[in-house]
């Protein structure tokens, strides 16, 4: 596949867009999916990725992987994974810096974790774990922070520059959790793009964000929303910098009409465009 056809923007998979998606010719359109609603041995999601495959590239954004736990992934996910990657050959895979399971149990929701060495250690392992599995790199994403914790040892730019070096994996920047960590920890979103070493990045995500409704100053990543005017200047001024990268935008909750997702990704498209014609 040439990963030229994605150094633009893709979109989401949802559902009630499978036929549209399918008839679709938007130039170098991508899809992303959530690899953990199509790890199963047939039935129509696996018959509508394989008719999406033979006009657009797939990529695979796992949820639940849980790399940022104190205990290797689960060894059955991974085999099912593995078996998923190999059969659709996506162009991208990636997952979180986060955990959703801890002793067994698990929780709804991509938790962030303590920066801490003791963690690189942990996390590093399991990237190693999770590559070696699917024998392929992956890409890891940076979360979203609604809480500051105390313990870190490193800053979250240099933790996940640590953890690519040692174990080889991308990263997948966030453009909207880095805004909504940085307005909800007090800290400057500008400075965070700015030092993601661009070596490292393999594809940047963009989503909408939403208000708390108890506490007005807390920003929530919900993906309920068209991309913010400032998340789409820090993007701007990202790809400035690094140059064009496969660019995801992201629409989980609230979800509109595919045109309109397609207007929303034609913006993407637009800034992307001129770069990629100019490399």
């Amino acid at each position: 596949m040439n990963t030229n056809t994605a150094v633009t923007a893709g979109l989401g998979l949802k559902p009630q867009h499978y036929e549209a998606a399918s008839t679709c010719r938007a130039p170098s359109l991508w899809f992303e999916i959530h690899p953990e609603n199509y790890m199963v041995a047939g039935g129509p999601r696996l018959a509508w990725l394989e008719s999406i495959r033979t006009a657009h590239p797939l990529s695979l954004h796992g949820v639940a992987l849980s790399l940022a736990a104190a205990a290797a992934p689960d060894e059955e996910h991974l085999r099912r994974l593995a078996t998923l990657v190999r059969r659709f050959e996506p162009l991208l895979i990636s997952e979180h810096l986060a955990w959703s399971q801890w002793s067994g149990a698990y929780r709804p929701d991509l938790l962030p974790v303590p920066r801490t060495k003791e963690a690189l250690l942990q996390v590093a392992a399991n990237v190693d774990r999770t590559q070696e599995v699917l024998q392929r790199r992956i890409a890891i994403e940076n979360p979203s922070h609604y809480l500051a914790f105390e313990s870190h040892d490193y800053g979250e730019v240099d933790f996940l520059a640590e953890l690519a070096r040692r174990t080889g994996c991308a990263l997948l920047l966030d453009v909207n959790n880095v805004y909504v960590s940085a307005n909800n920890l007090g800290y400057n979103a500008a400075e965070v793009v700015d030092s993601v070493p661009s070596d490292l990045v393999a594809e940047i995500h963009l989503a909408g964000h939403s208000t708390d409704a108890a506490v007005e100053t807390l920003l929530i990543d919900s993906h309920d929303a068209p991309v913010a005017p400032a998340v789409w200047a820090l993007y701007e001024r990202l790809i400035e910098r690094i140059g064009p990268r496969p660019t995801l935008v992201e629409r989980d909750a609230e979800v509109p009409s595919f045109d309109e997702l397609l207007r929303e990704r034609a913006q993407a498209h637009a800034i992307l465009q001129p770069l990629r014609e100019a490399a």
